[in-house]
């Protein structure tokens, strides 16, 4: 194992008499060298799906950009790694190789791709469920155990039906890990959200076409330095108990309830993805059986496998009470996540009634995000709804609507709306 696995738990354990529901925070940290030029490295594929329609020339240091990006993230390959180019239009078009094949990175193959990525132009529509089935294709001929997609586009998903693009996402989940990113002011939040949340990867806008090569870089350095892929968090449950649900709420929220794949009755195995040196945060919310005052139980064993191997476990308890000074102690990581996913949710929903002309739900709505984000010191959130509204009054959240307001500023906000932060320590703590 090319990774150390370590995992913490957060959690009050202590129930009122009749109590049911447990919570627990699970802080999951992988540690483990650099491995991108190491032999010990996973085998990996890559494929970088590039918008070139015929928006990406206005201005033209769009597709300029892009260029430079796709040979800078053709360079950071590790030598070996399969990989390939797709130019993404209203259909999906080989860049490099020629043909509908991947082809292991060295300095030969590195130097034709960048070549061939020279020669696009912009030109045409978009429909990124095409180059996403495209992507799918290619590396269903891979037996690499790392495999990662970037995909760049700077419009909306015009050129398929949504139905269509749904159909490309649930055929691609599982099969490859995949990176969105926006640029320009056309592109949609929504859209970008759903590939990331289906196929486990990251979301996000540039509002700079200047900042895609170091966008790029950092999406492929991540990739190469994955240790372990396809991992899952397991969760064992007892006879009796119900999972309400299981969330990753770091670095970003992700509900994984509906992603269970059982392994027997009471264990189920939720995807997490692949992992490098990293740390993220789960949070698992058990229904039991409740017992009597004094008793303490095991609510939950949460664990995370690879390859039928054991990576780290923690035990989750429940111990019944009648001090109501113990059973009713807030867990700070528990209030803190469970205030971040609201964060996320209200986000969406206020500027899904912005957009739908209901002034004072998306008032409401957005109120209580800039009232959440100030709680949290979730300073880049605060940055980006001040964008949207007039904040009047943060602790309180009381703000107005901005009457104007650019495209791109409410999709940044909307795309990073499920971006989290941890635990915004006390003066005096730690």
């Amino acid at each position: 194992m090319t990774a150390q696995f370590s995992a913490e738990i957060d959690q009050n354990e202590y129930l009122p008499e009749g109590g049911r529901v447990v919570d627990a925070i699970i802080t999951v940290t992988a540690q483990g060298g650099d491995l991108r030029e190491t032999s010990t490295a996973p085998t990996a594929a890559e494929v970088i799906m590039v918008d070139v329609s015929g928006s990406m020339s206005m201005p033209a240091k769009k597709i300029a950009e892009a260029k430079k990006a796709t040979a800078v993230a053709i360079d950071t390959l590790r030598d070996g790694v399969a990989f390939a180019v797709i130019a993404g239009t209203a259909g999906a078009h080989m860049v490099y190789p020629g043909d509908a094949t991947m082809v292991p990175a060295s300095a030969k193959t590195k130097a034709e791709a960048k070549a061939a990525v020279q020669r696009l132009r912009a030109d045409g529509g978009t429909a990124i469920g095409r180059w996403l089935d495209l992507a799918n294709y290619l590396f269903a001929g891979q037996q690499a155990e790392v495999k990662h997609a970037i995909l760049l586009t700077d419009g909306q998903n015009q050129h398929e039906s949504p139905e269509d693009f749904q159909r490309v996402l649930n055929a691609c989940e599982g099969k490859f890990v995949c990176d969105s990113r926006g640029v320009g002011d056309d592109w949609v939040a929504r859209e970008l959200r759903l590939i990331a949340s289906t196929l486990l990867g990251t979301a996000d806008g540039l509002e700079d076409p200047s900042e895609l090569p170091a966008a790029f870089q950092a999406m492929t350095e991540g990739a190469m330095g994955k240790a372990v892929a396809d991992v899952s968090l397991r969760v064992w449950s007892p006879a009796g108990a119900t999972i309400k649900f299981v969330k990753q709420v770091y670095p970003q929220v992700e509900d994984l309830t509906a992603r269970r794949t059982e392994v027997s009755g009471r264990i189920g195995d939720y995807p997490t993805g692949a992992w490098g040196a990293e740390s993220r945060d789960y949070h698992v919310s058990i229904e039991v059986e409740p017992d009597v005052v004094g008793e303490e139980v095991l609510a939950a064993r949460v664990s995370l496998v690879s390859g039928g191997q054991v990576l780290t476990e923690k035990l989750v308890l429940a111990r019944w009470t009648d001090d109501t000074a113990l059973s009713t102690k807030i867990n700070p990581q528990v209030a803190h996540y469970t205030g971040q996913a609201e964060l996320a949710a209200v986000i969406q929903e206020g500027l899904e009634a912005r957009d739908a002309g209901d002034i004072d739900t998306a008032t409401a709505k957005l109120g209580r995000a800039v009232q959440l984000a100030n709680e949290s010191g979730h300073e880049g959130t605060a940055k980006l709804l001040a964008r949207v509204v007039d904040v009047v009054d943060a602790p309180t959240g009381t703000v107005r609507l901005k009457k104007q307001v650019s495209g791109v500023d409410a999709e940044l906000t909307n795309v990073r709306s499920t971006v989290t932060v941890r635990v915004k320590k006390k003066q005096g703590e730690g």
